[in-house]
């Protein structure tokens, strides 16, 4: 069960450990901000990779999907590996690493890949930030890691603001090679009312908890994408840009802007946005001729024994950013060095 925002009081960035859950939880003056999740790998129902879930902005609103983790009434309930806020990517060797979940027919797991959780290597709480470092590993479904991962979160807010940097590092553990493809590799799944109003049909939750085809959008979407370049909207997909932001109010006319920051050190900078209307917000520098026929495939192999970094800094703000708020944000991350 989810623990309540009420039950914490300690001030500052609280990061603090429950082994027997599974889950590190991170609250901000008292206030749960996020936890991070790893799978019980004894479960076949749990999900393929460690996330962080959910998301809530300094006000306690929850900007991410509860499905599958937590289902909620009236929300789409497709593609249960969208989980939270994640890392993985769709062809890693030949491994799908992205869409891996229990919902995958078993003639088909040998083709996915899954993330293992390895330990919590150190936390650090503080009185304007904390930090959590966690170690892990790709294994395919032959059986084989691949790649150590290890990922460096730093979390932070004030009033009106969190925000949540994840510093990953691959080393490989053989030639790992990043095919070309759409899925990756820093994916959130929002909630139903920072989807696209233009996002048309799906399957969603109903009020007794049966998945339910609809034909109109979600009744609640408000959603709207913004990036770097200037463009917007549904047109956001598929074109590249060092920041995206979703911007969008709850029923209650509440109103939060996400912005994901690409830093210019990544590979493949600037990322190319895997940005759907169904609430899928993701940043994905590894796929090219996928998003851009015109462009050559792109193929960013990892040398047995090398290793590389990503950068990411996600913010979520209790109002409707500018793109000169976010720019400031983004010339801000560039110049760090992590």
């Amino acid at each position: 069960m989810l623990m309540a925002a009420t039950a914490f009081a300690q001030k500052g960035v609280q990061v603090k450990t429950d082994d027997a859950n599974r889950r590190v939880d991170i609250t901000i003056d008292g206030q749960l901000f996020t936890s991070y999740l790893w799978p019980d790998t004894s479960d076949p129902k749990a999900l393929k990779k460690p996330v962080l879930f959910p998301l809530m902005d300094s006000d306690g609103v929850t900007v991410t999907r509860g499905y599958p983790l937590a289902p909620r009434p009236h929300e789409r309930v497709d593609h249960p590996h969208h989980a939270g806020l994640w890392f993985n990517y769709g062809n890693a060797n030949g491994f799908d690493f992205w869409n891996n979940s229990d919902a995958i027919k078993p003639a088909q797991r040998d083709k996915m890949g899954t993330i293992y959780e390895d330990k919590i290597v150190s936390t650090k709480s503080g009185a304007s930030r904390g930090e959590l470092v966690a170690t892990s590993h790709w294994t395919t479904g032959k059986g084989d890691r691949i790649l150590d991962q290890t990922t460096r979160y730093v979390f932070s807010g004030g009033k009106g603001k969190r925000t949540v940097d994840m510093i990953i590092t691959l080393k490989a553990l053989e030639d790992v090679t990043f095919n070309d493809d759409k899925e990756g590799v820093l994916g959130m799944r929002v909630a139903s009312w920072l989807e696209s109003p233009e996002e048309k049909s799906g399957i969603f939750m109903d009020a007794a908890g049966r998945p339910t085809q609809t034909a109109g959008a979600s009744p609640d979407a408000t959603g709207v994408y913004l990036t770097s370049e200037g463009v917007e909207g549904p047109k956001v997909w598929a074109t590249r840009g060092r920041w995206c932001t979703l911007t969008g109010h709850n029923p209650a006319g509440h109103t939060d802007s996400i912005a994901i920051l690409d830093h210019p050190g990544n590979p493949g900078y600037p990322t190319y946005w895997h940005a759907r209307g169904y609430g899928l917000f993701a940043a994905n520098p590894l796929g090219r001729s996928i998003f851009d026929p015109k462009q050559p495939p792109f193929q960013y192999t990892i040398k047995k024994g090398d290793s590389t970094t990503f950068r990411y800094r996600i913010e979520i703000y209790d109002h409707a950013t500018t793109p000169a708020e976010i720019n400031h944000d983004a010339d801000v991350f560039a110049a760090e060095k992590h």
